[in-house]
């Protein structure tokens, strides 16, 4: 249907009309962009949510890291940043393929709509000056026929009155004729003003009107077309997100997936295992005697005095739930840790474990810096053979300095390694009397450097301080790390 025929009188609700589809694309052009900032200020909330429970940088989120359930959080964390990211995208892609075409579209229609009905406006007031002029000369034509007419009626009266002389007679006879000319003159006029104007009337109703009309329908059905458009780009506008949306979520459920329960209460092992051996007994102390200590108390000591012990149990060392600290805190103290807060360098606080796996850590980080200064000497060195070989390029000597100092810090790297090499220790499992000749005693889980590694002859030389060396059997200790480079020996 067409508006230019079936609302040819409807000139005035057609502009209601209109400026109502105006003011729908203005209000929805408004809702989009209060999406768009409720985008905006989720994906905030979110980054903000994912940098808050990010892992610090302390030792504390370092170990955490370890356990499979910590890293899977971290992964979720990380997912959630990225999930934020498309809603940055979503409200980017709103502004810029709806908000912003909207707001030049309405300025476009607002300048289209403005221009059709100031047409119609003038067709109308054309039309008005028309019928104006029509019934100007209609009624000039009704004036002027009563005129005559009265004209007419007054010769005939003077024509009949012989008291009226001959002169008066003519006189109103020729007024008549006057009259009845005017008459026949307004009548043309008005003829010829009702033929213009049911010409104009025509072309008004059948050509203009509906040609303004049909573009006022145009008009509209390409804004509603344009708001379907939009609505289409706005489902589309999430749409195009969904499968990175979907890669973030697969990514927090394969984090998920990944936490395993054994590995983590293996972990908590290996982060807390002491390497100590169960407290044994404590030994009946005769207070008839001369007061004395019995060897139970120093079982885990690292003296001469450690027995053999046929039960696999050292003793001295007491369960930490007991509850008289004072009197039995050095029985609960292992004689390898310092108390809590000192931290020394070669990790001497440390339960022997725990301490074997820091200086490992300690040895590959420093053999890493060893291997970084290879590679910067190595360069050096390239260098100076093209510096030799194409003076032009650069002065030779302008590199020794540099070789030197890499080659300082190497040899002081290197003695690193070999420091902490040595500190690396076994632990006795069982104990040993150490009665023969070169030989030391041992005490089930005592810690021990070692110096010497076991040359097939099933013997290893060991180190409990200073001034006592000796030879302990092989198959009476667990040795951790394997030899290094440069000599040093480490076991594992």
């Amino acid at each position: 249907m067409s508006w230019g025929t079936e609302l040819w009188d409807q000139f005035d609700n057609l502009e209601k009309h209109t400026q109502w589809g105006i003011e729908f694309v203005e209000k929805y052009t408004k809702f989009v962009k209060e999406r768009s900032e409720i985008e905006i200020n989720y994906a905030k909330q979110i980054r903000n949510l994912s940098k808050k429970y990010q892992p610090k940088k302390n030792s504390r989120e370092e170990e955490e890291s370890k356990y499979t359930f910590c890293r899977a959080f971290v992964t979720t964390l990380n997912e959630l940043n990225d999930y934020a990211g498309q809603h940055e995208v979503i409200a980017e892609n709103l502004t810029s393929q709806i908000i912003t075409e909207l707001m030049r579209y309405l300025q476009e229609l607002k300048s289209e709509r403005k221009s059709h009905f100031h047409d119609g406006r003038k067709a109308q007031q054309h039309i008005e000056s028309s019928w104006k002029q029509l019934e100007s000369s209609k009624r000039k034509f009704e004036r002027d026929c009563k005129e005559a007419d009265r004209a007419q009626q007054y010769f005939e009266k003077m024509d009949a009155d012989i008291n009226v002389t001959k002169a008066d007679v003519e006189k109103a006879r020729q007024q008549a004729q006057v009259r009845h000319q005017m008459a026949s003159d307004s009548k043309g006029d008005y003829s010829s003003y009702l033929q213009k104007f049911n010409q104009e009337q025509n072309e008004h109703y059948y050509t203009i009107i509906p040609n303004i009309f049909q573009k006022l329908q145009d008009m509209e059905e390409r804004r509603i077309e344009r708001i379907g458009v939009c609505m289409k780009t706005f489902a589309d506008v999430d749409r195009q997100v969904l499968p990175i949306v979907g890669k973030c979520l697969d990514g927090m459920t394969k984090g998920a997936e990944s936490i395993d329960p054994k590995t983590d209460s293996q972990q908590v092992v290996e982060s807390y295992k002491s390497g100590f051996e169960p407290p044994g007994d404590v030994e009946f102390e005769d207070y008839g005697q001369a007061m004395k200590r019995t060897a139970s108390e120093t079982s885990l000591s690292n003296t001469r005095e450690a027995k053999e012990k046929p039960t696999g149990k050292s003793k001295g060392k007491l369960w930490p739930f007991i509850k008289n600290k004072n009197k039995l805190m050095s029985l609960l103290t292992s004689p390898h840790q310092p108390p809590p807060g000192s931290g020394p360098e070669d990790f001497s606080h440390l339960p022997p474990e725990q301490r074997r796996k820091k200086l490992q850590g300690k040895i590959d980080e420093i053999n890493k810096d060893i291997q970084k200064e290879m590679d910067q000497r190595d360069a050096l060195t390239k260098m100076k053979d093209v510096y030799i070989k194409n003076p032009q390029m650069g002065d030779p000597a302008s590199v020794d300095p540099r070789l030197t100092e890499i080659v300082q810090v190497g040899e002081l790297t290197s003695v690193r390694v070999m420091i902490f090499s040595f500190l690396i220790v076994l632990f006795s499992l069982r104990s040993l009397a150490g009665h023969n000749e070169g030989t030391i005693a041992l005490a089930e889980g005592e810690l021990l450097y070692v110096i010497e590694e076991d040359k097939g002859d099933g013997w290893t030389r060991v180190r409990r301080n200073e001034d006592e060396e000796g030879y302990v059997p092989t198959s009476y200790v667990e040795v951790f790390l394997e030899t290094n480079a440069k000599g040093a020996m480490t076991y594992i």
